[in-house]
């Protein structure tokens, strides 16, 4: 598991890299989105990478690693959003947005390692497109659970959810960069 906490580390700083220079160049003007727009901007970005798996091309020049990292980046907006709510305005500085998703990464990275132990990296043996497929599954879950308030009966939320769809995205940034 060494080279897989190597790998989640570096992928997660790849992450973080590209979420702090948004920060410097707009702050954390995602407060103002509500927990549904979030969703639908995961939903978006897995959409795209879909589109780009089942039709082998891009008319735009970017892959689909850019939007694992975007998945990865609103997955840990959705979970600060759902910790603090949605405001009207830029209540945080950028300081304490990092702060924020330093916690929440460390938080779903430790779930991350907890499942995998049990598991036993079934993950490394799964394709890409499994990854999407599930990513949009659990968007699926999270507009049902949105839709009915946030309420679940024996399922779990909307935050467990998000933290799935952020590992998931990591494998899959995983495998992109090392070619596993």
């Amino acid at each position: 598991m060494a080279d897989t906490k190597e790998q989640f580390e570096a992928v997660i700083r790849q992450c973080r890299n590209v979420y702090t220079g948004k920060m410097g160049d707009y702050g954390p003007s995602w407060r103002i989105m509500r927990p549904q727009s979030i969703t639908d901007q995961i939903f978006i970005k897995a959409k795209r990478i879909r589109s780009i798996e089942i039709k082998k091309e891009s008319r735009i020049n970017e892959g689909i690693l850019p939007e694992f990292i975007g998945i990865v980046n609103y997955g840990v907006i959705g979970l600060i959003q759902l910790a603090l709510g949605f405001s009207d305005s830029n209540d945080i500085d950028s300081q304490q947005a990092l702060e924020l998703y330093d916690k929440y990464i460390t938080e779903t990275k430790e779930l991350m390692y907890a499942k995998n132990h049990d598991y036993d990296e079934a993950w490394r043996m799964m394709r890409i497109s499994s990854y999407t497929d599930l990513i949009l599954t659990k968007l699926n879950r999270i507009k049902e659970i949105e839709n009915n308030d946030g309420a679940t009966a024996v399922s779990e939320g909307v935050d467990a959810n998000y933290m799935d769809i952020i590992n998931y995205a990591l494998f899959g940034l995983i495998k992109l960069t090392y070619n596993d």
